[in-house]
């Protein structure tokens, strides 16, 4: 992998990284920019204890343009893009509106490929090992900011999800804070172990899957992936190194050599649950990573107590029909799932690839 750093025009960084050594990367973003000027701003929820990202300058946002003004292509003669260069491998930028800035983190727009009508289920093995190499550099890189405590890459697909750019992309975020759900998972993982003497959580519930079977997904050699017992969404699976490691630094060589197959298999899957004749499955794939801040509040739990795992679900429940999260969901935060653990485990079983 060659990384080749530069900056737009108004200031921002922009990475690319490219499969082979010789790629010479010169191309000059051409457009008269301002400055970047964002508002965000982070106030803490003195009932719940969370924290809420204020970002006014969002509305102002680039949404659904047509296919020959995405802003995610390359830029070709007079048509000029975030990516100054006519073709790219991968490549990451600062979001030009960011939710997260200055001391208050830093959000990343990760573009998988230059191809606008591709999806990261058509990349190639060597492009979604190329995009795993961008997420570790991106994650190690951010982790040294004063301003960033986690870090979180991620994939919203489909416009059901909300997207607004059409092209196959995803996002990082670096919080300046340790999230909510990666809170309650140190919590949990600081009762766990405490009551049982020092086990894992992590480890165990990937050793009572194993030993269950009925929602076990795929299988690899380096990797493992299942439905959760209690899973939240009509499907939706994890994803787990078997060797169990705190974040994508972590991950050795076989097991970032093995990473492309699984999961362009797992993404290849999810478009075949509702049928070939059905629209592409709109989903959200997740990456958790521990903290790189202090755990002191989590009594007993170090970083590599933490087990790095991919989140992938989607919001679809059956054909046509979406889940919505509406009272109990949103209100509550109790999730009602249509869709058994098992029957789903089945179903992705069942449109494995031939």
């Amino acid at each position: 992998m060659k990384k080749t750093s530069t900056r737009l025009a108004d200031g921002r960084e922009l990475i690319y990284y490219d499969s082979r050594d010789d790629v010479v990367r010169e191309a000059v973003d051409r457009r008269p920019l301002d400055r970047t000027v964002t508002t965000s701003e982070i106030r803490r929820d003195p009932l719940l204890g969370d924290s809420v990202a204020i970002a006014s300058h969002r509305q102002g946002r680039t949404y659904h343009p047509p296919a020959d003004e995405c802003p995610l292509c390359p830029s070709e003669g007079e048509r000029l893009s975030e990516v100054p260069d006519s073709a790219y491998d991968v490549v990451v930028f600062e979001n030009r509106f960011p939710s997260l800035a200055g001391d208050s983190g830093r959000c990343e727009v990760v573009c998988f490929t230059s191809d606008h009508d591709k999806s990261f289920a058509d990349l190639s093995e060597e492009q979604a090992g190329l995009v795993l190499e961008a997420w570790t550099d991106r994650t190690a890189e951010l982790s040294h900011l004063d301003s960033v405590e986690q870090v979180f890459c991620f994939e919203n697909r489909g416009a059901e999800i909300g997207v607004t750019l059409g092209h196959p992309h995803g996002q990082i975020y670096g919080y300046p804070f340790t999230t909510p759900r990666t809170a309650l998972m140190l919590r949990s993982l600081a009762e766990h172990k405490e009551q049982t003497g020092g086990r894992n959580l992590f480890a165990d519930v990937v050793e009572k899957e194993l030993a269950d079977g009925s929602r076990i997904v795929l299988e690899g050699e380096h990797w493992v992936a299942f439905v959760p017992y209690a899973a939240h969404w009509p499907y939706e699976v994890h994803l787990y190194p078997r060797h169990q490691v705190p974040d994508l630094l972590g991950l050795d060589d076989a097991a970032r050599t093995e990473f492309p197959k699984i999961y362009l298999e797992l993404l290849r899957r999810f478009d075949r649950i509702f049928g070939e004749d059905q629209p592409v499955t709109p989903y959200i794939a997740a990456w958790h990573q521990a903290p790189f801040g202090t755990l002191d509040e989590f009594e007993g739990v170090t970083r590599d107590d933490f087990a790095l795992h991919l989140e992938l679900f989607t919001i679809r429940r059956t054909s046509g029909k979406l889940k919505f999260l509406a009272g109990s969901e949103s209100g509550m935060s109790v999730f009602i799932n249509d869709v058994p653990p098992e029957t789903a485990a089945e179903r992705l079983r069942e449109v494995a690839s031939k």
